[in-house]
This record gives C-alpha cells, sequence and structure tokens, in this order.
C-alpha cells in the first residue's frame, strides 16, 4: 500500500491512497474500489471525496500527478464528509456502475494501443481541495463486442488500436458525450465503432480516414445492430465478411 502525502490549506497534512479493483471492469457493470485516509500529525476535518474516471491523462504516475489532466468520462461517489483523529485511518468504499458507453482499455486481456484509463482521487480538507491522486483502471470488452472482433480477427483484420474521440455518434441516443473506435487493420484499413446498451450494440463500420477525427468528415458508415443473446447463436466470423462485402455496397451508393 502505498500512501500519498497531501497538504491541504495551512500545510495540514493528510495521507490518501486509492485501491481500483485488480480485475478489469465491464461497462454497464460495477467497479469498485476504497480510498484509504490517515491523518498523520492532527486532526483532520474533512469536506468531501471527488473521484473522477478519465481518459488519456498525459504523463500520470501513481502518487505523482500533481497538474495532470485528462478528459472526464464519469464522477464517482465517496462519503467524505468526517473528522479524522490524530493517528486514525479510515477506509471510504466506492461502487459506481459504469455506462454502457464507458470506453474499453483492453480486450480478453490484451492492451489497447491509444486508450489509458485512470481514477483521479481529490480530498477537500478544511476548506482547501487537494489535488491529487491518479490510479490506472482497467475496463474490458462485453462478450459481444469480444464476439465481433473475434469475427473480424477470423476474416484477416487485427484489432490492437483504438482511440476515444470527445463527440458522441450522430444520431443515437447517448449518456456520455463521446465515442470509441477500433482500428481493423488487414487487407483493407477499416474502422469499428460500437454504442452499447443494456439490450445489445449498434455496430458502425467504415473505411478508416485516419486523416480525420471528426465523424461528420469521414466517408459513410455501415449502420448494424446486434443483441447481447446473439453471442453464441450468431456465426460473427460469417457476419464480419458479410458487413466488409456491405462496404463496397455503400460505397458505390454515395459515389
Amino acid at each position: 500500500m502505498v500512501f500519498k502525502r497531501l497538504l491541504g490549506k495551512g500545510g495540514i497534512p493528510l495521507e490518501v491512497n486509492t485501491i481500483v479493483q485488480s480485475e478489469p471492469a465491464r461497462p454497464g457493470g460495477l467497479l469498485t474500489g476504497e480510498v484509504v485516509l490517515r491523518a498523520p500529525d492532527r486532526p483532520v476535518e474533512l469536506k468531501g471525496i471527488n473521484l473522477t474516471l478519465l481518459y488519456n491523462p498525459p504523463q500520470v504516475r501513481k502518487g505523482g500527478g500533481e497538474g495532470a489532466k485528462g478528459d472526464t468520462i464519469d464522477y464517482l461517489h465517496a462519503n467524505g464528509y468526517f473528522t479524522l483523529a490524530k493517528g486514525e485511518e479510515r477506509r471510504v468504499p466506492f461502487e459506481h456502475r459504469l455506462r454502457w458507453e464507458t470506453p474499453v482499455s483492453e480486450t480478453r486481456g490484451r492492451k489497447l494501443s491509444g486508450i489509458d484509463l485512470f481514477l483521479n482521487t481529490g480530498v477537500e480538507i478544511e476548506g482547501s481541495e487537494t489535488q491529487r491522486d491518479f490510479d490506472p483502471v482497467h475496463v474490458t470488452t462485453l462478450p459481444l463486442h469480444e464476439a465481433v472482433l473475434d469475427g473480424f480477427t477470423a476474416a484477416g483484420y487485427d484489432h490492437d488500436r483504438a482511440a476515444v474521440h470527445q463527440r458522441a455518434i450522430p444520431d443515437v441516443e447517448w449518456h456520455l458525450h463521446l465515442r470509441q473506435t477500433f482500428l481493423l487493420t488487414g487487407p483493407r484499413q477499416l474502422e469499428l465503432a460500437f454504442h452499447t446498451n443494456a439490450v445489445g450494440s449498434e455496430i458502425f463500420l467504415r473505411e478508416a480516414y485516419r486523416r480525420h477525427t471528426s465523424w461528420e468528415d469521414k466517408g459513410p458508415a455501415l449502420r448494424l445492430v446486434a443483441a447481447h443473446h446473439d453471442v453464441g447463436r450468431l456465426d460473427f466470423t460469417e457476419e464480419a465478411r458479410r458487413w466488409i462485402s456491405g462496404l463496397d455496397a455503400l460505397g458505390q451508393a454515395h459515389d
């Protein structure tokens, strides 16, 4: 356990260590952990604990993330209104259900290049918010995502890189103003995006236009639908091949 020593208003010391669950979470599932606080020298009055889920904060290191900023995915809650006695240590648990649109940082245990997720812990003590403790968070793909990606792998496409963009997919019902795309490399370069909810995913497939990041500046996308209960029922290798063939017809329709 590694505590980070924070100093609040007037040099009031507080030691903080945030522990995030070791196993990967999944979109739609729970992210759990605890914030461990210790007052080594004197009583400390806490006014709040702020937890923020971020993606791609620059130059973040455990216990050394002052000033580092990333883009916000979501906010978590932990009870932080109490007084720590001198020498007291207290563990404050947190539990948060991730939104279905939460980006993933790995698939089947393999880290995705281009995406890092972190939990940013801020503790407010005696009127002064104290910055900040950063901890890596692992979010992995859902079985439906894995089945679709495995289908493309069988069709000759790898998917070791992903990106998160700050705007949602147009014309979908969104709860997080962002989207994640997977770069599929194979006989051609393709871009794949999932817009997931409790029922399944809308799947968007198109040719990759890596020079553009805006959704509107890219080419037309094939819009497909798959349900969570289709895993084990549909042959996603055959579906992937059919979808790839559908891109040719889509391109011709927009010539």
